[in-house]
């Protein structure tokens, strides 16, 4: 019987998200938290006159580099109670998005939410970190992009 390989994570990796051109931003890798989160500010429902209504973001802060200030639209969205790190139950609206680590795309729930308090503008949960079929060593970080690094120095070698 073959078992998937399983990638290790450190406590933080450096992610990307393809649809967002976003590439290198900071998350940290939470297996408390079972919904992964994206830090965004301005969070509100628009219904345009006859059209079905969207949720208007600002994702990340304008100085991350790639987050240019303008708003993203989302037309499929959830609005779900989220736990928040404080055990506070807090409604929250919740998008599908693409994420990549080591190089593969993953699509997982991201719950939207200002944490321009917290340290890191991503947290990945546990159920990202199930489909993709991960391990956490605490002890390292970066593994994902420092892995690519090292594939695409092979790739250009004489």
């Amino acid at each position: 019987m073959n078992r998937p390989v399983k990638r290790i994570l450190g406590r933080r990796e450096l992610v990307d998200f393809p649809a967002f051109a976003l590439v290198g931003v900071e998350a940290k890798v939470d297996t408390g938290a079972y919904t992964s989160a994206i830090h965004c500010t301005n969070i509100h429902i628009e219904t345009p006159a006859g059209q079905p209504p969207v949720l208007v973001v600002n994702l990340l802060d304008p100085g991350h580099v790639g987050a240019d200030g303008c708003p993203l639209t989302f037309s499929e969205f959830a609005l779900r109670d989220i736990r928040s790190s404080n055990g506070e139950v807090q409604e929250r609206y919740v998008i599908r998005a693409v994420v990549q680590l080591y190089g593969k795309a993953f699509e997982a729930d991201f719950s939207l939410s200002d944490r321009s308090d917290m340290k890191y503008p991503v947290l990945l949960g546990r159920s990202l970190l199930r489909q993709g079929r991960f391990v956490v060593d605490v002890a390292r970080r970066n593994l994902s992009c420092k892995f690519l690094a090292r594939a695409t120095a092979r790739r250009t070698r004489p």
